[in-house]
């Protein structure tokens, strides 16, 4: 599929080099990198599914899932083209909170979206207040390009990581490659060890 690339502007300079990992730079904007194009999905179509191996499965209707208790998020983001953003402003759905009354014993997740796009984590890198399903950016309802209406957000891993258009989550007892994985991408993306593709 066609890489969609829009937004990138200048290197943005100054900013605490400290926070940038290994091989990045600062960018101004938000920069869009999408395989195939931007699905629309509107909020009364869309759910959330928890599923695999997990003592029942549970859906979320969009309403339902406004309901849940949700927090603002204040993080540094690092793309694994080499452009990083720091104190993005995101708000959204712990998934501590949609994971806490269920029992599983799963070590691993497949992330789910709309367009067919998957990814694969350690279930230890979405707990413990790691993770989120964000919906708002920047004080304003996260847009399609990025993800809207909800996406995963990891901010301590590669972005790639922080699936768009995200559908669900299914629990699994392998650590299956997702949809980047497969393609020579590395298993887990942890920036400050430079973790881009298979082999680093």
């Amino acid at each position: 599929m066609p890489s969609i690339t829009r937004g990138f502007r200048r290197r943005e300079p100054g900013g605490d080099e400290s926070r940038l990992p290994p091989g990045q730079h600062l960018v101004a904007g938000f920069p869009v990198l999408s395989a195939g194009p931007t699905p629309h999905t509107p909020t009364e179509a869309w759910s959330f599914t928890l599923d695999g191996e997990i003592d029942e499965a549970r859906r979320w209707t969009w309403d339902e899932f406004r309901a849940l208790p949700a927090e603002p998020v204040r993080c540094d983001i690092h793309c694994v083209t080499s452009w990083s953003k720091l104190d993005t402003e995101w708000e959204g759905v712990s998934l501590d909170t949609l994971l806490d009354e269920v029992e599983t014993e799963a070590p691993y997740i497949t992330a789910w979206c709309d367009g067919g796009y998957t990814t694969n984590l350690p279930i230890e890198d979405i707990t413990d207040g790691r993770a989120w399903l964000a919906y708002a950016y920047d004080g304003r309802p996260l847009e399609p390009e990025h993800g809207g209406p909800v996406r995963l957000l990891v901010p301590h891993l590669y972005l790639w990581k922080s699936a768009k258009w995200v559908r669900g989550i299914t629990l699994r007892p392998d650590d299956e490659p997702g949809f980047w994985e497969s393609l020579g991408y590395h298993q887990r993306g942890d920036p400050w060890q430079e973790q881009r593709y298979w082999g680093d």
